[in-house]
């Protein structure tokens, strides 16, 4: 017999709303829980264990790794692994299967890795105690993304709650290094879960990703001329000669943003382009001339400006500033992170379709896109595998910051969205036992 189905035009919006808002405390104390986790590079194991139990009582089968048992070197997307231990690197997937699918196919993913806090004084609370005041969440992760993690998944639990759950396979994904690297993302897409589309529920202000800009990360290890401070004038700082190479850096990154203002997708935007000195370490001791400093950058990479060809424009200008300053040696230099295309969600994708129809519905008002200066894990799943990525959620403050926070009722319309949007995309079926 013929599956049994409804679409995103049967469910009752303000039904939707009931079910939204008898869950809400629920909600709202899941996504703290969800923030207490430090999942900080390397820690994250701890929070996708307690996800994957969240996720297994609601009946969902769970397929917990980490990223060492699955072969992604080499693979398109695939960044170095360096200072990292993938063998504690858990990602979680976690499958709704249906047997005779009525719908299409869908991933839900969020990223639950976090970037570290930074110096605590600048916090007003610690940064993984959080904190809600006049509407908001604030704490490392509220907004970057964990609020996205929780309105997929009490979206889906809204559903159930009209006795609806989808028609088709979705498969609920949380995985790390989003902030790092990709090879989270990537690491389920080799392990063989794909769809018909993705949708990534990051804080985009209420707006739809349209294009992003990739990045490629590197260290460079500058050597001095150590001497004696006493004889200080006779050596060559290999701090000072840093700060040297970071300027023509600087001075590269001016000349791609010129070459940026005729860029179709980020053109409009001055100088999108961004170059980040992150990390800086040297010397030994303060009676000696440094011998050696490294530091770590980040360069945003343009969509159509091929990774090869931003590694060689980083590693000429290494190599000329080394010319300039009369060095005997070229400076070491280790691609250490992202090596992060450029992308494009192009338009007119059946999914962009859905999900604007839905965003009226919730909003009233047309869906906007948008171009945005940083990297998200969407390209992983368009660029490389084809599966049209929606990276599009709720409103926020702070990410990256001791200001971090995220709008509760913004989180209350992304999951109705998103509700509706897994109810039209994959169709839905009274719930089976």
């Amino acid at each position: 017999m013929p599956t049994e189905t409804v679409t995103h035009a049967s469910v009752d919006p303000d039904a939707l709303d009931a079910v939204i808002e008898a869950n809400w405390q629920r909600q709202i104390d899941w996504l703290a829980n969800l923030v207490r986790f430090d999942s900080t590079r390397g820690n994250e194991a701890p929070c996708q264990a307690w996800l994957a139990s969240e996720f297994a009582k609601r009946g969902w089968s769970v397929d917990s790794f980490t990223i060492d048992e699955v072969d992604i070197a080499g693979k398109p997307g695939y960044s170095p692994v360096v200072d990292a231990d993938y063998s504690k690197a858990v990602q979680v997937v976690a499958s709704h299967k249906v047997d005779q699918p009525a719908g299409r196919s869908l991933i839900l993913q969020g990223h639950i890795d976090v970037v570290p806090p930074g110096a605590a004084e600048l916090w007003e609370h610690p940064p993984f105690e959080p904190q809600v005041k006049d509407g908001m969440m604030s704490g490392r992760g509220a907004n970057d993304m964990k609020v996205g993690v929780a309105e997929m998944v009490f979206a889906l639990d809204a559903l159930r709650g009209l006795g609806l759950e989808p028609a088709s396979n979705v498969f609920v994904e949380t995985v790390s290094e989003e902030e790092c690297t990709g090879n989270g993302a990537l690491s389920t897409l080799v392990r063989g879960y794909v769809a018909d589309a993705c949708l990534i529920p990051e804080s985009m202000e209420n707006r739809l990703l349209r294009a992003e800009l990739g990045s490629v990360w590197f260290r460079v290890r500058v050597l001095g001329q150590p001497v004696h401070v006493l004889q200080a004038q006779t050596g060559a700082s290999a701090i000072l000669s840093a700060y040297e190479y970071v300027g023509d850096l600087m001075a590269l990154t001016a000349r791609i943003n010129e070459e940026a203002k005729d860029h179709p997708w980020f053109g409009h935007i001055e100088n999108p382009v961004k170059f980040s000195l992150g990390k800086i370490r040297g010397g030994d001791w303060l009676g000696s001339v440094p011998s050696w400093c490294e530091f770590e950058c980040r360069l945003s990479v343009l969509p159509g400006h091929s990774l090869p060809e931003v590694r060689q424009r980083v590693l000429d200008a290494i190599a000329a500033s080394a010319a300039r300053l009369g060095s005997a040696r070229v400076p070491e230099l280790t691609w250490i992170g992202f090596q992060a295309d450029g992308h494009v969600l192009e338009p007119g994708s059946d999914a962009e379709a859905v999900l604007s129809r839905v965003h009226e519905t919730v909003f009233g008002a047309r869906l906007e896109t948008f171009s945005q200066t940083a990297t998200s894990d969407a390209r992983q799943y368009d660029l490389y595998y084809g599966i049209p990525a929606l990276c599009y959620g709720g409103c926020g403050s702070g990410s990256h910051s001791p200001k971090e926070k995220t709008d509760l009722a913004s989180m209350k319309q992304i999951t109705k969205a998103i509700a509706l949007f897994v109810a039209e995309w994959c169709g839905v079926r009274p719930v089976r036992a």
